[in-house]
């Protein structure tokens, strides 16, 4: 179900118990702004989520709050994992869902990193 971006911050949410290493996970990176690891219900290939450490339920609520280094961490994070999985060449995509109509499931922030194979339409087709 479609979280509301608008409340508290919820520290029991699946991402924050990984974070705590209270549910095991395939881990590919970690430094101090992000956590990195494979996702348990793959969509492509390759398919990792990056968190940032800090309490951010999605977008909206990081980009306002964080500081920057947490920003510029984070987004230097994303682009390590990607290279060291080896999408930067032939290209990967990268999804972040925020509120309801974005479908967001998990109310801490996440960047879906897909590749390994070709990609076509920028959202499904109904």
């Amino acid at each position: 179900m479609p979280i509301d971006p608008t409340l508290a911050y919820d520290d029991h949410n699946v991402f924050a118990k990984i974070l705590r290493s209270e549910i095991p996970c395939r881990k590919v990176y970690e430094d101090q702004w992000a956590f990195a690891f494979h996702d348990i219900n793959p969509q492509a290939p390759v398919h990792i989520l990056v968190v940032p450490k800090g309490r951010y339920i999605g977008w909206d609520d990081f980009s306002t709050q964080a500081s920057e280094a947490e920003i510029a961490g984070f987004v230097r994070a994303v682009g390590t994992v990607a290279r060291d999985a080896g999408l930067a060449e032939p290209g990967y995509r990268l999804l972040v869902n925020m509120g309801q109509h974005g479908h967001q499931e998990v109310p801490h922030l996440h960047v879906h990193i897909f590749g390994g194979r070709q990609f076509t339409y920028m959202i499904p087709r109904e």
